[in-house]
């Protein structure tokens, strides 16, 4: 969660970005932006979900005291670049390794002391001490986390599940040592319904200190990989700017960092170089591939005049640009502010177990306190007193509150996996609930993302065939994407002799002693052919369909006519059928151009369109949608649509696409079938029925069990079994998911 200190009366003159470790929950973000905005001319927005911070201070104090602030309120803090994703990926990894030994401990301990505690005949000598040295490990190093974040909160006078979580580990711990150490007594033990539990029985939940470490690492382990995720998709959107540029100076080209070029400055772009800036070519023509920024299959053909987008490669040609937009001022800077300001609104969701926490963990503190009081007052002993209050901290102890996520999201995460879904966290079930309407982006997401020959006709005297063979010959020299299309789709031929490359409008070549020219209509006109009225009908009827249509003429006069599409994926209109059955409604979304989008939404039976979408655009078009009330889910492939996938309220992408989109993705659809989509929405809204479920039995089971504990009803033993039954509850209801079944 992101908040905002109240800005200060002066006003700071240099930013500083930091990523912060140790951050639990989102109130952990607000406490760092407090203790920060204590400092003098500090204002500060920390964002949970990226684990950054960004600081605006004055230039007179030093960077070092922000970092030393944040680590005394308990966290970690470096400068990023400094931070690298190492970093990130040890804190998974010691989670992970304290996650293995927890469940690798807790699976002897549970069954041995239970089993011990219960049936006195299979006890063997010193059992009470073999159940407390399994215990002690994961109690005092796999959980060390939750006991770390309960001092925090202690020092800054608060609470959080973190503080219940280590209160109860502590509690039932620290009870059954002292049983183990000191001897449990010789009289019978507890009363359990139909008689007294054997003597020694009292270290029977030392499990109830190792499952609930076990479960609830589980849970934080999954949320640190989200959250790294999360932090990759900006890192990623980063890695995609130029690092250098060329500027070009009175005496030549020069090399230099990225952050000395400014608006107005001149650079140069060779080929297979990024373009470092947004701006306006002065010279040179090339051929551009920007489907790393707008998704378009097809390399945007430039020259003087045209605009190009920082981020983007240039194919062939030696071009001159002219920066327009530089810095954060830039399309691909302005995408990654997009993705990082939907990471922070989409951190804002509270869960409701972080919600009820805020009152539920004081409450019970404090109710185990008043037991332990009330029965020593009125004269109990002080065993009674001790079990009452344990009681009450075992009982509340938040194991089937922990297994109420953790548990319906693996069962379904695994089903959906099954059926080619990834679901990577509560957030995308969250979102799920209230989905309203479905944004499909059109290249790679709809369509194929490839160029393919779809038509070929011929004029005059010429054959389909011999138009086919004139052109792959011609083609076979070239790398454009539709220059490829039409060679896998022709026969196997010897390259055209005398190939000329014409950037910006095709290649010409000879072709066994023909001149043949392969390229757009203006080209042949500048080629002085002339192009009569049924060539121009047949262009106009093809890109009409949304083809590109490429002509082909021999000795100077035009031999036939190449469509060359995107073609739409044939799985396509049975997913929006299948989505309007839900009662979903769906729109395009593409940068393409209105006549391409309107024959592809038509061919799929989707109503709305926006075409002509610039990338920057696109996240301002999702948002567009739900400041209009709706809830959107946005489906993608590529990095254009990485801002969108993360602005909208659910993000979807096809595994096929670009790892940016997939970071920035709530689920992700594995199959190469987009039937799988309204799968995704349908199993993403039963997990989520299912974790409410889950979470409504875990609190009521609480709430209804603390006076029967405080009372003396429920003694240690009791509520540690009561405790476990429970989590079993939560978890067969979680398994039901299982039989979730794709619809038809």
């Amino acid at each position: 969660m992101s908040t905002q200190t109240a800005a200060p009366a002066a006003t700071p003159t240099r930013q500083l970005d930091l990523a912060v470790g140790g951050m639990t929950c989102a109130a952990c973000a607000a406490r760092v932006e407090r203790s920060l905005g204590k400092l003098d001319g500090v204002r500060a927005t920390v964002n949970y979900a990226t684990e950054r911070a960004t600081v605006h201070y004055p230039p007179d104090l030093d960077p070092a005291s922000l970092v030393a602030t944040i680590e005394r309120a308990g966290y970690t803090a470096a400068v990023r670049g400094e931070a690298t994703p190492e970093n990130r990926d040890a804190r998974v990894r010691d989670l992970r390794r304290r996650l293995i030994v927890a469940a690798v401990l807790a699976v002897p301990l549970g069954n041995l002391s239970i089993t011990l505690a219960l049936v006195p005949s299979l006890r063997f000598p010193l059992w009470e001490l073999v159940c407390l040295l399994l215990a002690t490990p994961v109690v005092f190093w796999s959980a060390a986390p939750f006991h770390r974040a309960a001092l925090r909160n202690l020092r800054h006078r608060s609470s959080s599940m973190d503080t219940l979580v280590s209160l109860g580990m502590l509690a039932s711990y620290l009870w059954s040592a002292v049983s183990v150490l000191i001897g449990s007594g010789s009289e019978a033990g507890y009363w359990i319904g139909f008689g007294a539990t054997a003597p020694g029985a009292d270290s029977v939940y030392l499990d109830v200190a190792a499952g609930v470490t076990t479960f609830l690492l589980a849970g934080r382990y999954f949320e640190a990989r989200s959250r790294r995720g999360a932090a990759d998709l900006l890192g990623a959107l980063d890695a995609l700017a130029a690092k250098d540029v060329r500027i070009l100076r009175a005496d030549g080209e020069e090399l230099v960092g990225i952050g000395e070029l400014a608006v107005g400055d001149r650079f140069v772009v060779r080929p297979g170089e990024k373009i470092a800036a947004d701006g306006t070519v002065d010279s040179g023509l090339s051929t551009v591939d920007v489907s790393a920024i707008t998704g378009e299959p097809v390399p945007a053909e430039v020259g003087p005049g045209n605009r190009v987008i920082g981020g983007s490669i240039n194919l062939n040609g030696r071009l001159v640009v002219r920066a327009e937009a530089v810095g954060a001022r830039s399309q691909l800077a302005q995408m990654s502010a997009l993705a990082e300001r939907a990471q922070e609104r989409k951190a804002a969701v509270q869960r409701l177990a972080d919600r009820v926490c805020a009152v539920f963990v004081p409450v019970v503190s404090a109710l185990a306190v008043l037991t332990l009081a009330g029965w020593l007052l009125t004269g109990n002993p002080v065993r009674d007193a001790f079990g009452a209050a344990v009681s009450v901290l075992i009982i509340a102890c938040p194991c089937a509150l922990g297994l109420a996520t953790p548990t319906a999201l693996m069962v379904g995460v695994g089903r959906g996996a099954q059926l080619g879904i990834l679901v990577k966290g509560p957030d995308a079930l969250e979102a799920s609930r209230t989905v309203d309407t479905v944004v499909l982006d059109k290249t790679g997401t709809v369509t194929e993302g490839r160029m393919t020959l779809s038509e070929t006709r011929a004029f005059g005297s010429f054959s389909p065939t011999e138009v086919l063979h004139l052109a792959a010959a011609v083609e076979a020299s070239s790398e454009h994407p539709i220059a490829a299309a039409i060679v896998a789709a022709g026969p196997a031929v010897l390259p055209a002799a005398e190939f000329e490359a014409l950037p910006g409008l095709g290649a010409r070549g000879v072709v066994e002693g023909t001149a043949v020219v392969v390229g757009r209509p203006r080209l042949l006109a500048d080629e002085g052919i002339s192009v009569g009225p049924e060539v121009e009908a047949a262009v106009a009827s093809a890109e009409a369909g949304g083809a590109t249509v490429v002509l082909v003429s021999a000795a100077g006069q035009v031999a036939g006519m190449l469509a060359v599409r995107d073609e739409v994926k044939p799985s396509a209109r049975a997913a929006v059928a299948q989505l309007h059955r839900l009662g979903l409604k769906t729109v395009l979304l593409t940068g393409d151009n209105e006549v391409t989008a309107q024959a592809v939404a038509a061919e799929v039976g989707i109503p709305d369109v926006l075409a002509g979408v610039l990338p920057s655009e696109k996240a301002a078009a999702v948002s567009a949608l739900q400041d209009k009330g709706h809830r959107v889910a946005m489906v993608g492939d590529g990095v254009n649509d990485a801002p969108a996938l993360a602005t909208a309220d659910l993000g979807l992408a096809v595994a096929e696409g670009t790892d940016l989109a997939l970071r920035s993705a709530d689920i992700i659809l594995v199959r190469d079938d987009l039937s799988v989509l309204p799968d995704a929405i349908r199993l993403a809204q039963r997990t989520l029925r299912t974790i409410r479920g889950n979470l409504v039995w875990a609190f009521g089971y609480n709430v209804a069990a603390l006076p029967l504990a405080a009372c003396g009803l429920l003694n240690p033993l009791i509520a540690g079994a009561a405790m476990s039954l429970s989590s079993v509850l939560v978890v067969a209801n979680s398994l039901r998911l299982r039989n979730f079944a794709p619809g038809r």
